[in-house]
């Protein structure tokens, strides 16, 4: 849409759409009128709603009834969003005091899927970490004896993973430091695929001196490291969701359906923007049917500029947007500043 008339015909359908999401009741050109200032006579918004509604933004149900917003409405209304509603300051505290008081990685992502339930009365999801993207972040090697090291690996997604080695030969303290050194030289910021390559080649050509430990070590942590559990999914809110089944035009059950499928879902999720962006998938864009009621608002979390998943919503396509896309924004930054240790 450009030009004047375009322009506010823009604003026309972006008052239609604010209305209907805060009312679920169609719109009519005399209420809006009376709630935007636009300016113009009535003769002009209804020529303006007969329009947009010939080029599909909005329906009219009913004869004697206002109009309605399409999918083709609600996206020309996302794209257009140019503010953000602000979470207030105690929202703002609440998530992070929340957030802060989980004692590891998948206990602040639980809490991080209630909070955004909470916020936008939707069903909200969270993607576990892709292990596949997780990098390494330190190597620590404890003495348990002469002959015996603990090994803690540590990665940016907050897993730690420990793991007990049993040697042939003495190691000393010096020895100790060494293998730490050469452990860390060999994984720290690389992925677990990238950090198994690298133990192989230290393996194959370790110090003379600490040999056995490089061997038992490496050995030990490439087992570690490819034991990848798959891709996991916690969802909370969906009773919100069943509190507006009349809102579904084909029924709720498809919905929670397609969000109990987890396979769907994290397809969904695999596909989240760079960290800092969200993404807006509005009725039929989504690509699985029983999501075609649905709008899903999601993005991604992560830690050291790396996206480690993606969390996000699922509600009615008459969703209200700006304070959704916020929220999510939101829950998902300060939960990469949790996992940053910020």
């Amino acid at each position: 849409m450009a030009g004047s008339t375009e322009m506010r015909r823009q604003e026309v359908l972006q008052a239609i759409v604010a209305d209907y999401i805060a009312s679920q009741e169609p719109v009519g050109s005399k209420a809006l009128l009376e709630r935007h200032r636009l300016n113009v006579s009535s003769a002009t918004i209804r020529n303006d709603m007969a329009v947009l509604e010939s080029e599909g933004y909005i329906v009219q149900q009913h004869a004697s009834s206002g109009r309605i917003p399409t999918e083709k409405g609600y996206r020309q209304f996302v794209d257009h969003i140019h503010d953000l509603k602000p979470l207030s300051a105690p929202e703002r505290r609440a998530i992070i005091r929340f957030l802060e008081e989980g004692v590891d990685l998948e206990d602040v992502l639980r809490r991080s899927v209630q909070l955004l339930a909470q916020l936008t009365r939707q069903a909200a999801v969270v993607q576990l970490p892709n292990l596949k993207m997780s990098r390494v972040k330190h190597v620590e090697v404890v003495s348990l004896g002469p002959t015996r090291l603990l090994l803690v690996l540590i990665t940016d997604s907050g897993r730690v993973d420990q793991r007990n080695v049993e040697l042939d030969e003495l190691i000393d303290a010096d020895g100790g430091h060494l293998l730490r050194d050469l452990l860390n030289g060999a994984l720290v910021g690389r992925t677990l695929t990238e950090g198994s390559t690298s133990l192989v080649e230290l393996a194959a050509d370790p110090p003379p001196e600490i040999r056995n430990a490089v061997v038992r070590s490496a050995t030990r942590l490439i087992e570690t490291l490819v034991e990848q559990p798959t891709d996991r999914l916690i969802l909370a809110g969906t009773s919100n969701l069943t509190r507006m089944a009349r809102d579904f035009p084909t029924g709720l059950p498809s919905v929670i359906e397609a969000l109990e499928e987890q396979v769907t879902v994290l397809k969904l999720l695999a596909n989240v923007p760079d960290l800092g962006n969200v993404s807006v998938l509005i009725g039929g864009e989504n690509e699985d049917e029983d999501l075609h009621d649905a709008s899903v608002v999601a993005t991604g979390y992560g830690s050291d500029g790396h996206t480690l998943g993606g969390l996000g919503v699922v509600g009615p396509t008459f969703m209200d947007y700006p304070g959704t896309i916020s929220k999510v924004s939101a829950v998902a930054r300060y939960v990469s500043r949790v996992l940053a240790g910020e």
